[in-house]
């Protein structure tokens, strides 16, 4: 098994359960680990033949930036979903961070492992 990787993907959305974060758009960050075999894009050196991660990425983004989620958790489950279905990822590990959600922390957030790992 073979890694994709993308890290700190930001996206500003509407994410939270109080009033005022209903009202104002906050930044979110990703972290995804991607599993894949890239023999096949390494001997063809095609893009076709690999997981397109700028695809994914402008397709997360564009996803997130139209969401309006109260949970960081149903965020990351779409997202997860979104990578297995539309990409075919078979195994992901994601880390969605919700900077200054928490007075005196970086970021708090969740992280999840989704589908069958190769």
């Amino acid at each position: 098994m073979d890694i994709v990787y993308i890290r700190e993907l930001r996206a500003d959305t509407v994410i939270g359960v109080y009033d005022w974060e209903r009202k104002v758009r906050q930044t979110v960050v990703l972290d995804l680990e991607l599993a894949t075999d890239n023999r096949r894009a390494a001997a063809s050196d095609r893009v076709e033949d690999a997981l397109d991660y700028a695809a994914l990425s402008g397709r997360l983004l564009s996803f997130i930036e139209g969401s309006a989620f109260q949970l960081i958790e149903t965020l990351a489950e779409r997202v997860a979903a979104i990578a297995i279905d539309e990409f075919g990822v078979p195994w992901l590990r994601l880390r969605l961070a919700k900077p200054g959600a928490v007075l005196r922390a970086g970021d708090v957030g969740v992280i999840i492992e989704r589908g069958q790992r190769p």
